[in-house]
C-alpha cells in the first residue's frame, strides 16, 4: 500500500516595498528641477513661487485627474481643451443673458442663477463625455477618432454661442482663480488649489478603495479577461470619458475665473499639458498603470519647469518654449526606456 504523496503548501513570499527605477525617476526628475532652478534663477528662490506653482498648477491638476482615468483604461480623450473652452464659453454666454440677469442685464445676479449658470455649463460637457464614450464602445472604434470629432464640435459650439466675443463670468469663478488663504506676506494658498488638491483626493479615493477603481486598472491591463471576469468594461470607459469631461470643463470654468473672462483663445494648450503630465508622473499611454500620486507629481513637475523657465532672465519667450519641449522629451522618453526595462524583467 502506498503512502500518499503530501501537497507541499504554497510558499507565500514576504511583501516588502520595491522601488522600481519608474518609481522613482519622475520624484528624482522634480528634485533635480528644483535644485536647478533654485541655482540658476534667484527669483525663483522667492518663497512666492510656491503661490505661483499652486496657483498655475492648478488648472492642470483638475483636467489631469479625469485623463488619468481614461489612461489607465487604455483610452485617449482629445476633447480635453475644447470641452473646457466650450464650458467657459457656455457658462459666460449665460451669465450675460437677460434671463440670469448678469451682466448683459446689468443687474446683480442672484445666488440661484450663478448656481445654475455654473452647473449647467458641467452638465453639458458631462454629456459630452457620455456621448464620446458611448459612441466609442458602440462603433468600436479607437477614442482618439472619436474625441477628434467631439473636439471640433465643442470649438464649433463655442464659435458659435460667442460669436467670437469675450464674455464676462460670475464673481465666484474669479474669486475662485485668483484668489487664497493667506500665510505669510507672499505665500497663500490658492482656492483653485484647494479645489484641485480636493478632486485629486477624490480620485485617489476612487481608484484605490472602491470597485469602480479596480475595474478601471483591469480595464486598462487587459481588457478582454476583464470582460471574461464579469467586468462590464464598456461601462468602465464610457464613465471613464464622462469623468473626463466634467473634470475638463472644471478646469475651463477655474481658468477662466482666473484670467477675468472667456474668449476662445483660452486652453489651446491644456490637452497636450495635461498628458505631459499625467505621462511624465510614469502613468503608461497603454493602460492598467498610473496613480493619482504620479499625477500630482507630474503636474507639479511640469509646472515648476514652466514657472523656472519664466524666471531665468537669458532665456527669452521663444527658446522656452524649446527648452520645455527638449525637457520633456528627454523625461519622457526616460520613463519609457524604465517601462520597457521593468517588462523585461
Amino acid at each position: 500500500m502506498t503512502e500518499p504523496t503530501s501537497v507541499p503548501a504554497p510558499t507565500v513570499e514576504p511583501t516588502t516595498l520595491r522601488w522600481e527605477p519608474r518609481d522613482v525617476a519622475p520624484i528624482v526628475t522634480l528634485v533635480v528641477l528644483l535644485l536647478f532652478f533654485m541655482a540658476v534663477a534667484p527669483d525663483f528662490r522667492d518663497t512666492g513661487t510656491i503661490t505661483r506653482v499652486l496657483k498655475q498648477g492648478a488648472v492642470l491638476g483638475i483636467a489631469s485627474v479625469g485623463l488619468t482615468f481614461v489612461l489607465l483604461c487604455g483610452e485617449i480623450d482629445l476633447a480635453v481643451g475644447t470641452i473646457a473652452l466650450g464650458t467657459a464659453c457656455l457658462c459666460g454666454v449665460l451669465f450675460e443673458t437677460p434671463f440670469a440677469a448678469g451682466v448683459g442685464a446689468k443687474a446683480p445676479i442672484s445666488f440661484g442663477m450663478t448656481l445654475l449658470v455654473i452647473v449647467l455649463p458641467l452638465v453639458v460637457s458631462l454629456a459630452a463625455g457620455m456621448i464620446s464614450g458611448s459612441l466609442t464602445v458602440l462603433s468600436r472604434l479607437p477614442s482618439f477618432i472619436i474625441t477628434l470629432s467631439m473636439m471640433n464640435i465643442a470649438q464649433g459650439m463655442a464659435k458659435y454661442i460667442t460669436t467670437s466675443r469675450k464674455h464676462e463670468v460670475p464673481e465666484i469663478l474669479k474669486l475662485i482663480g485668483n484668489a487664497g488663504i493667506g500665510l505669510t506676506n507672499k505665500i497663500s494658498i490658492p482656492y483653485s488649489a484647494l479645489l484641485a488638491g480636493t478632486i485629486m483626493i477624490l480620485g485617489h479615493i476612487v481608484l484605490k478603495h472602491t470597485r469602480f477603481g479596480r475595474f478601471v486598472y483591469m480595464t486598462g491591463g487587459n481588457r478582454e479577461a476583464a470582460r471574461l471576469a464579469g467586468v462590464r468594461t464598456s461601462q468602465i470607459v464610457t464613465a471613464s470619458l464622462a469623468l473626463c469631461a466634467v473634470t475638463a470643463g472644471l478646469a475651463g470654468l477655474v481658468n477662466a475665473g482666473r484670467l477675468g473672462s472667456v474668449s476662445l483663445d483660452q486652453n489651446a494648450d491644456l490637452l497636450l499639458n495635461a498628458v505631459a503630465c499625467v505621462v511624465l508622473g510614469g502613468t503608461s499611454l497603454f493602460g492598467g498603470e498610473g496613480s493619482m500620486g504620479r499625477t500630482l507629481i507630474g503636474v507639479l513637475t511640469f509646472t515648476m519647469l514652466q514657472v523656472g523657465l519664466a524666471d531665468i532672465k537669458w532665456v527669452d519667450e521663444f527658446m522656452r518654449t524649446f527648452l520645455l519641449g527638449v525637457v520633456l522629451l528627454v523625461a519622457l522618453v526616460l520613463n519609457g526606456l524604465l517601462a520597457q526595462r521593468r517588462s523585461v524583467q
